[in-house]
């Protein structure tokens, strides 16, 4: 990405085939969309790139060989290392468990439906909750990843 002194990048997960309204709001200005799993088809993708390029990951409702996604992504934000997996291949997805797989300092996941932001061994672990139909009585969110001067946060944005 390019190199400047703040980034601000978009995280979304299980939309499994559904982008709210509010979503366009909550994501305005971000330089880049991750998804992190049960993207519920492409048109879901291709509505989030009239936001942000996108990069996404196939979550465990995904059929297998779904254009535009990807096992994992690892990149390079700000200086830090982001990693993106939907979580699922872990079992049920923990800070600890996706720490003793994964050497990032950001790691974004999906799968719970649960908004989580926590820090373990001095990294990021961030689940910006599931977008889309509402289940398990959670209000739907996404994140805003925010890098500046090596440090990350992340503010998480109800888009019910």
């Amino acid at each position: 990405m390019p190199h400047s002194d703040t980034h601000v990048v978009g995280l979304i997960s299980d939309t499994h085939g559904l982008i709210r309204p509010r979503v366009h709001d909550a994501l305005t200005g971000v330089e880049l969309i991750l998804h992190a799993g049960d993207v519920g088809g492409s048109a879901i993708l291709d509505e989030l790139r009239l936001i942000a390029p996108v990069r996404a990951v196939f979550g465990n409702t995904d059929p297998p060989g779904e254009p535009g996604l990807e096992d994992e992504i690892a990149i390079e934000v700000g200086g830090l290392r982001v990693h993106v997996s939907h979580g699922h291949e872990v079992g049920s997805p923990t800070p600890a468990k996706l720490a003793a797989r994964y050497d990032a300092d950001v790691v974004i996941y999906g799968h719970t439906h649960r908004p989580l932001v926590t820090r373990h061994d001095g990294r990021l672990f961030v689940n910006p909750g599931a977008a889309g139909p509402k289940r398990f009585d959670i209000s739907p969110n996404v994140g805003r990843l925010i890098i500046a001067n090596g440090k990350a946060e992340v503010e998480i944005v109800d888009v019910a």
